[in-house]
């Protein structure tokens, strides 16, 4: 049984109408599944934060019965904001959020949902708990990605791991929680909306000294991927890993005095 009351999970979502009834469907199966189970806490939301779909998502998602509350099931709600990325997307959607616990994860369901009970475990002791693809014997569940998409993503983690967060492995995994306070604090200093928002988090809450718990859970490479190895990419990119110091350069080097254990 989770110590905590409430939760709202975060799902990005951009022209994800062909996907995201599925997704949603093995949602709530799962999320009955652990309320029946106790696994995760009594109240629970969903929200879907559509970034600019054109092509009917928010619709899609406003038509389903949880929805409503005609169903005895966790809320349902849409945000529909300008589309701006993920990054953007998720920090609107966690900044909205009114729950105890925050979790953002992607729209695809890449990580099946019934590995929620393992983020609101880690964070009943800790403030941040990180999706890992790494597994405690040394496999890597990217492993079913494209050779392109593995490629560059070693490339990331190197200059990542130099620049910016330390020994932090897996940073882009899209699965990730926070408690409210901690929620609150760092993605209202969030600045970069780019895929490197994830790293930025990271830096942001090592340096406000929150406490991190890295959590290895299941995950499956779903195609369907925006994201194209272009230059333009491959520099915006390096720019934002290069800039996030320097955009924080004055944030506090310890966490709020109201952070408890």
């Amino acid at each position: 049984m989770s110590p905590h009351r409430s939760l709202s999970i975060i799902l990005p979502a951009y022209n994800e109408a062909a996907r995201i009834g599925t997704a949603l469907d093995e949602l709530f199966v799962s999320l009955a599944e652990a309320r029946c189970a106790s696994t995760l806490p009594d109240a629970l939301e969903v929200l879907v934060v559509d970034d600019g779909s054109e092509d009917g998502t928010a619709a899609l998602v406003r038509a389903r019965p949880e929805a409503s509350n005609a169903v005895d099931a966790p809320a349902l709600r849409v945000l529909e904001v300008p589309h701006g990325g993920k990054g953007s997307a998720v920090r609107a959607g966690m900044l909205a959020a009114r729950s105890d616990l925050v979790i953002f994860a992607d729209a695809d369901m890449a990580t099946p949902p019934d590995q929620l009970p393992l983020l609101v475990r880690a964070l009943a002791s800790h403030d941040l708990a990180l999706g890992s693809r790494i597994q405690p014997n040394g496999s890597d569940m990217r492993a079913s990605q494209p050779r392109y998409r593995r490629a560059l993503g070693k490339a990331f983690h190197r200059l990542a791991s130099i620049w910016v967060v330390g020994e932090a492995k897996d940073t882009q995994c899209g699965f990730k929680g926070f408690r409210r306070q901690a929620a609150d604090d760092i993605f209202g200093r969030q600045r970069i909306t780019s895929i490197v928002f994830d790293v930025e988090l990271i830096y942001l809450a090592r340096h406000r000294h929150y406490r991190i718990a890295i959590v290895p859970i299941r995950w499956e490479d779903k195609r369907g991927s925006r994201m194209r190895a272009r230059p333009a990419l491959a520099m915006r990119v390096a720019w934002d890993l290069i800039r996030i110091p320097f955009l924080h350069r004055r944030v506090a080097a310890s966490a709020p005095s109201d952070v408890t254990d």
